[in-house]
């Protein structure tokens, strides 16, 4: 049976990293998370939270709203919290015909990594990989930025730039995310694809910028120095997807 000590311990990556183990909280992200069919160690909520939920099966402890509110990280919701087990997050093989992965470089925000993640669910992106320096997934701040979308979407890590090597040889077309680069609706775009997109701060990595790629950027037309790394994606892949569907 999921304790309480283990609950709080999951606050921090070191023990999320050694039980293999991340918290989902409130009432939306459950549900979404039951739907995902993703394995549920255990769940802990108010007798009120739980009601209506298809929870028949599942290790469920039902506990004061006072003693919850001490478990969960949020501000409001921690009346519905669930300890679930991490997927495993290998590297696996390059994109196949149609195909478009989007890739992260550095990208150390939770919020921001949440907001990825939605955006890659949004635009039929199915697997998402996590270079050097991205924050973890597991993260609570970045779980619930990414509103249900974490259990659609396959987060993978992996050393970035050899496996954009590996897969550039392999046929993959390799789009670099530039403000010095081609603008988007100027370009062919071509699948099989990964896009890579830069930290909020410094943009794409030294080693990143090394392996052989299309630098692209999204164009604009007013003063603002640059776009939030969630803005440019979305931006870049609406243009993916508009060029698929125009055929």
């Amino acid at each position: 049976m999921i304790g309480p000590s283990l609950v709080r311990s999951l606050h921090h990556k070191k023990y999320r990293d050694r039980e293999g183990l991340f918290l989902v909280q409130g009432r939306k992200l459950v549900e979404e998370l039951l739907a995902s069919g993703w394995p549920v160690r255990g769940m802990m909520a108010t007798e009120e939270a739980v009601a209506g939920l298809e929870v028949a099966g599942l290790p469920l402890q039902v506990l004061p709203a006072a003693e919850l509110k001490r478990l969960g990280t949020l501000v409001t919701g921690n009346e519905l919290v669930a300890v679930v087990e991490r997927p495993d997050e290998a590297p696996g093989g390059a994109p196949v015909a149609g195909e478009l992965v989007l890739a992260l470089d550095g990208v150390s925000d939770p919020g921001n990594m949440g907001t990825l993640l939605r955006i890659a669910d949004w635009f039929g992106v199915r697997r998402v990989v996590c270079g050097a320096g991205c924050v973890e997934v597991w993260n609570p701040k970045c779980v619930q930025a990414t509103m249900g979308s974490l259990f659609r979407v396959r987060v993978e890590q992996a050393s970035l730039p050899g496996l954009l090597q590996e897969w550039s040889t392999a046929g993959t077309m390799v789009y670099l995310a530039d403000m010095s680069g081609t603008p988007v609706h100027q370009l062919a775009l071509r699948r099989p694809a990964v896009l890579v997109m830069g930290s909020e701060s410094h943009g794409l990595s030294a080693e990143v910028r090394s392996v052989p790629g299309t630098r692209v950027s999204v164009p604009g037309r007013g003063g603002a120095e640059s776009l939030n790394v969630a803005m440019a994606a979305s931006a870049l892949c609406m243009e993916f997807l508009r060029q698929t569907e125009a055929g």
